[in-house]
């Protein structure tokens, strides 16, 4: 006999999001805390395909945050990470205390959707998580964080320009917690890692030259880890330096000039600009006068 699929729902909860669930009263009303007023069910089917598509396309229709992963992608990747029990007041991890930050760790990058937001499990996260997890008083072998003063903590270390429209980077954390556990950022310094860049620059001018794709994508993705590496080492996130970067050039005008982008200059004065008299070489200290670049005739003639 052939088992039947479960049916997945596509919800929207108004004005907030749209997502893809098996249950919706577990999913929206337990975990969310959302009432059958505030959600609508867009569409329901067995088929995890169409659904996992549908959603981005629901998404983007209604102008939500496009997710990173599809549905059904997020469902295999996550098929051996731990299982929380989130609640309207707090978030249960499937661990007691002493083996928190292991599973933890294990699981960086995972999303932890409460009713005050979704949030995405990094290395600074998890630092807040082992210091404020209590142990469930009804099973020692849970514990457990108030969702409220997790809220909270994110929302104060979040960047402050309220311009910038911050993404998810969690592939970032997963390098920087690689880096930790090596050492790189208790022995290594700004310096090595600028030594190595500069290497990893020549594989990837060496992968462009030979148009190797395979060694290009390494290359550039080398360059992306000892770039993220050099900034933690001198206290930064390579996501504020690249937002930061783009919230600088993303009002640029300009034009493609022989297969690079050049920004729009200022326009030049067209008034006269002094400059330094020279005769047979040396320099006299008395002005010439150049107008748009050209030595005025005059002058240029008594030199």
């Amino acid at each position: 006999m052939e088992n039947k699929k479960e049916m997945l729902h596509i919800y929207h909860i108004f004005g907030k999001k749209i997502g893809v669930t098996r249950d919706i009263n577990n999913r929206v009303v337990s975990q969310q805390g959302y009432q059958p007023t505030e959600y609508e069910v867009l569409e329901s089917s067995d088929d995890i395909d169409y659904i996992s598509d549908r959603e981005l396309e629901l998404q983007l229709l209604y102008g939500y945050k496009i997710d990173r992963q599809s549905y059904k992608n997020l469902i295999n990747k996550n098929k051996d990470k731990m299982t929380l029990n989130v609640t309207e007041q707090t978030t249960t991890f499937p661990c007691p205390l002493n083996k928190l930050k292991g599973n933890l760790m294990d699981n960086i990058g995972m999303k932890i959707e409460t009713g005050f937001g979704n949030y995405t499990l990094t290395a600074e996260l998890t630092n807040w998580i082992m210091q404020n997890a209590n142990t469930s008083m009804f099973n020692p072998a849970r514990t457990y964080v108030y969702n409220k003063a997790m809220h909270e903590y994110l929302n104060k270390t979040k960047p402050v320009d309220q311009n910038i429209e911050y993404v998810d980077a969690t592939v970032f954390d997963l390098i920087r917690s690689w880096a930790d556990s090596r050492g790189i950022y208790k022995t290594g310094d700004a310096k090595t890692q600028f030594i190595k860049l500069q290497e990893e620059s020549g594989e990837l001018a060496r992968a462009i030259l030979k148009n190797d794709k395979p060694e290009l994508i390494d290359a550039i993705g080398d360059m992306v880890v000892v770039l993220t590496n050099l900034a933690a080492l001198e206290g930064l996130k390579i996501e504020d330096c690249v937002t930061s970067a783009y919230n600088v050039i993303k009002s640029r005008k300009g034009k493609m000039q022989n297969g690079t982008f050049v920004k729009e200059q200022a326009k030049e004065c067209t008034c006269a600009k002094e400059q330094p008299q020279t005769q047979n070489g040396m320099q006299t200290g008395l002005p010439y006068i150049t107008v748009n670049g050209m030595l005025n005739d005059h002058l240029k003639s008594t030199l």
